[in-house]
């Protein structure tokens, strides 16, 4: 089981937009909250699987 963060917000014309924290370009949207978590699944499963070109991530970075 993978466990990831995503962001989301209620859209003004209705429904809820959303993405997923690592993948902050990569924006999807569903009617319901729980339609919303099913296409960011289904969305991290094609960017996982190379279906999306040319993503950008978000990396983390230490400096001592």
């Amino acid at each position: 089981m993978t466990t990831l963060q995503f962001t989301y917000r209620e859209a003004p014309e209705g429904g809820f937009l959303g993405y997923l924290n690592e993948y902050p370009d990569q924006w999807t949207q569903g009617e319901t909250l729980d339609q919303l978590k099913e296409m960011l699944v289904s969305l991290y499963q094609d960017l996982v699987e190379g279906g999306i070109p040319g993503v950008r991530r978000v990396g983390v970075l230490e400096v001592v």
